[in-house]
């Protein structure tokens, strides 16, 4: 198997993409774990409702910004050459 060095290092660029793109799987499990935990505190304490939810924003943009990043790296991976 005659494999050249720059075949070799898109390959391994294309599977550095896909691992990095899991990346972006957190982003909706965390965002779907905070608004339902906000879900039930506020149905446990609706008095309490502003601070629960500019929590729950706080949290919301976190996650989202991780998954960003994770796709932003995957984008880099795929479309950067490297020489």
């Amino acid at each position: 198997m005659n494999i050249d060095s720059n075949t070799f290092l898109n390959g391994m660029l294309a599977v550095g993409a896909g691992l990095a793109a899991i990346g972006c799987l957190g982003g909706g499990v965390g965002i779907g774990t905070v608004s339902g935990k906000a879900v039930e505190a506020i149905a446990r304490q609706p008095e309490a409702k502003g601070d629960i939810m500019s929590t729950m924003i706080l949290g919301i943009a976190f996650a989202e910004v991780t998954s960003l990043y994770a796709l932003f790296i995957s984008i880099m991976l795929i479309f950067v050459k490297w020489q």
